[in-house]
């Protein structure tokens, strides 16, 4: 009889000690989420950075493919030769 009155309390306790840990690792886990979030961060800006980069080349890019596609084309409108044996 007597350990059915404390049961109440010792299932209250224990309880209180669970909610109490649970608490303390949440708290513990607030410094490693604000290091990755910051880390996300600078992994944005080098990304924003990165891809301003490769719009500023695009049209560069772009421009030296049409010559390169207009001197092939220039070399198989030319004539071929035939080679010639010494």
């Amino acid at each position: 009889m007597f350990s059915a009155v404390l049961a109440g309390p010792r299932v209250t306790v224990h309880l209180i000690r669970r909610l109490f840990a649970s608490a303390l690792e949440a708290a513990e886990t607030v410094p490693r989420i604000a290091t990755a979030l910051d880390e996300v961060r600078a992994t944005l800006r080098h990304l924003e950075r990165l891809l301003a980069y490769v719009a500023e080349e695009l049209p560069e890019l772009a421009d030296q493919l049409d010559r390169i596609r207009a001197r092939v084309d220039g070399l198989e409108e030319r004539p071929r030769e035939p080679a010639t044996q010494d």
